[in-house]
């Protein structure tokens, strides 16, 4: 099974404000960059819908380098879920996890496929991070501008 490439990010303005997710997939010479906006919502909801839709576009389980620049996004999904689940859905502050709605979905995607979580530093100059940044704004200006 060939490895799919995934890159995502999320953008806001403001926050909350209106959000934007992108996600590039690449599969040797295939790729597909895909997008979309919500008028309000945040930016760590942006990175996990990015990481989301990425994920969801693939038609099988496959085996996947996701590269996100969201620490939230990865450790969240590689540490601190698994808390999260034993807790019942409790963080350490015995708190309600925020966007539980997106984690619950994250984590069943990522138990469908194998996922190798890595993660970049945003706005370094890393050619698909970059790529996808611009692609979540894109959303953001197509909603606002409809």
């Amino acid at each position: 099974m060939s490895t799919v490439e995934i890159f995502t990010d999320g953008a806001c303005r403001g926050n909350p404000g209106p959000g934007g997710w992108a996600a590039l997939l690449r599969q040797g010479e295939h790729e597909r960059l895909i997008n979309g906006a919500e008028p309000k919502s945040t930016n760590n909801r942006m990175e996990l819908r990015a990481a989301i839709e990425g994920l969801a576009a693939l038609k099988r389980a496959s085996s996947v380098v996701l590269t996100t620049d969201s620490q939230y996004v990865r450790r969240g999904i590689t540490e601190w879920i698994h808390g999260w689940k034993r807790r019942g859905w409790v963080n350490a502050q015995k708190k309600p996890v925020v966007n539980r709605d997106l984690w619950e979905r994250l984590d069943e995607l990522n138990q469908a496929h194998q996922v190798d979580w890595r993660w970049i530093k945003g706005h370094s100059g890393h050619t698909e991070n970059e790529m996808v940044d611009q692609a979540a704004n894109v959303a953001i200006d197509e909603m606002l501008a409809s």
